[in-house]
């Protein structure tokens, strides 16, 4: 999978370099997704302490794209999610669904963004295609 996703962006945008962040909470499935994707770039992981998230900000300049990635299955913390971006991530029984998480962060609100939710599992891959095949054409619209 991995070398499909540089082949593409590759043959999408040639050498240009894209920075393309991937944030969340801790224990979300950040690192996993970027283990199956196995893009073969330099990956800069953002350490997991609370303290540091104030700071997430300071890597949003010159960003193509950002990935947020909720646990829907942590209800206890989407509040801390509906402060940040959009994602999700749904692994187990009992996790909300796309339209929940979207109303419990309040993404109808962002009309200036384009953003889209994919049901997706970090740690069995599922959905990963088309969430990156999205965020492509997304990319791509953008040129």
């Amino acid at each position: 999978m991995g070398s499909f996703f540089s082949s593409l962006f590759s043959s999408l945008f040639g050498q240009k370099e894209l920075r393309i962040l991937i944030l969340g909470l801790d224990g979300a499935g950040k690192t996993t997704i970027l283990y199956r994707l196995q893009v073969g770039e330099v990956v800069t992981t953002i350490p997991r302490q609370t303290s540091i998230r104030p700071y997430w900000r300071c890597y949003y300049s010159n960003t193509d794209a950002i990935i947020y990635v909720v646990d829907s299955v942590d209800k206890e913390r989407i509040g801390i999610s509906k402060q940040e971006l959009i994602a999700m991530l749904e692994d187990m029984e009992g996790a909300m669904s796309a339209s929940e998480v979207s109303n419990a962060l309040g993404l109808a609100a962002l009309k200036s963004r384009t953003w889209s939710i994919f049901k997706t599992s970090a740690t069995k891959g599922e959905g990963l295609d088309e969430a990156m095949e999205w965020l492509v054409d997304s990319l791509k619209s953008r040129q």
